[in-house]
């Protein structure tokens, strides 16, 4: 056998593994936590060698960043029409139908239908204009009431007509 080819790698050491395990956790985590991929990128900023070691985990981080922050000023624009919408609903439409109503009094008694016309009134005014409705009642007249029962009516005669108008309007 060939002694270069037989070569064994050198073993690393139990430091140098946890690293590498802890630079693979960051990878995995700082696309998920904005705030782990924010002090990664911090630190990867300040030394220039780190940085070009491990590139992919630093645009990690920015993605994980610009991700972050596209997703909160969604949220903020989300909220704001939430507010604008629930602002109108409840504060806003109150107190302009509030307003409205307390101005337009005149125009809600206006817009209630007109009494309609009592049949009988109609009937009373036609019969008012009949000539024989009205001799009638001329001719009727009703007894006055005497404050002494012994007191004489003075028309009998206009106490017997009376019957006979009442039957003539009937």
């Amino acid at each position: 056998m060939n002694l270069t080819a037989a070569r064994a790698r050198p073993k690393r050491s139990a430091i140098g593994t946890e690293e590498e395990r802890a630079w693979v956790s960051f990878y995995r985590r700082a696309g998920k936590d904005p705030v782990i991929a924010a002090e990664v990128l911090a630190q990867l900023d300040t030394d220039p060698e780190m940085k070009r070691e491990h590139l992919a985990l630093y645009l990690c981080c920015r993605e994980s960043l610009r991700l972050h922050q596209a997703r909160e000023t969604r949220n903020q624009r989300f909220g704001r029409f939430v507010r604008w919408l629930l602002g109108g609903l409840f504060v806003r439409f109150p107190a302009n139908a509030r307003r409205v109503l307390g101005r337009g009094s005149d125009l809600a008694s206006a817009c209630l239908p007109e009494e309609p016309s009592e049949p009988a009134t109609a009937q009373i005014q036609r019969l008012a204009k009949n000539p024989k409705v009205r001799a009638a009642r001329a001719a009727f007249k009703a007894p006055a009431i005497a404050e002494t029962p012994a007191a004489p009516q003075a028309k009998p005669e206009a106490v017997d007509s009376a019957p006979r108008a009442a039957q003539a309007v009937g």
